[in-house]
């Protein structure tokens, strides 16, 4: 399995390699042509865009300056808006469902070093995936923590770090993020 496999899976694989740091050149080449494309320049930018992020729908919006990774692990749905300076360490890959709302300046963290100090001096991690349902709209400047899901029609407080999995229809805030109530939200398409 090559490194990048092994990234893809969840598994704890070795950052330093050079088809890791390819696939990393290959973003920031991408991310560079995107946040420095004049403001009236929208086919270069979204050509850009399309060949950073494979499959991204065409009414999905991302305003530059944009940061990641990698880019071919993000998958974003119909409708997506992500707002300015977002940042996504994608490596165990990013979802984010349709019609979601992104704030300025929110950042996605998948990576997760080893908590062991001497595991951790070694070039190794492990991706683990987030997932952001259908309808939901994140604050600006959250901070989205490695393998938390939050659930369809959730709201995410300005500033809230979640470290935590958020259910379906819920208000969360703060630092760690908390539930604070339940949206009365009918699901319609």
């Amino acid at each position: 399995m090559t490194e990048l496999e092994k990234m893809a899976s969840g598994a704890l694989y070795d950052f330093s390699t050079p088809e890791v740091a390819s696939s990393i050149r290959r973003a920031a080449r991408l991310l560079e042509r995107f946040n420095r494309a004049a403001a009236d320049d929208d086919t270069t930018r979204r050509a850009a865009l399309e060949e950073l992020i494979p499959g991204i729908p065409a009414s999905a919006t991302v305003i530059p300056p944009f940061f990641c990774d990698h880019g071919t692990p993000i998958r974003l749905g119909e409708g997506v808006f992500v707002n300015t300076g977002c940042t996504m360490l994608d490596s165990g890959g990013i979802a984010i469902g349709p019609r979601t709302l992104v704030g300025p300046a929110c950042k996605f963290f998948t990576p997760q070093h080893p908590s062991d100090y001497v595991e951790r001096r070694k070039p190794v991690e492990r991706g683990l995936r987030i997932e952001i349902g259908a309808d939901c709209w994140l604050g600006g400047n959250v901070t989205v923590c490695p393998g938390v899901r939050i659930g369809d029609r959730s709201i995410i407080g300005a500033g809230s770090v979640v470290v935590h999995d958020i259910p379906a229809d819920s208000l969360a805030a703060g630092n760690p993020a908390v539930v604070k109530r339940k949206l009365n939200q009918t699901p319609r398409t």
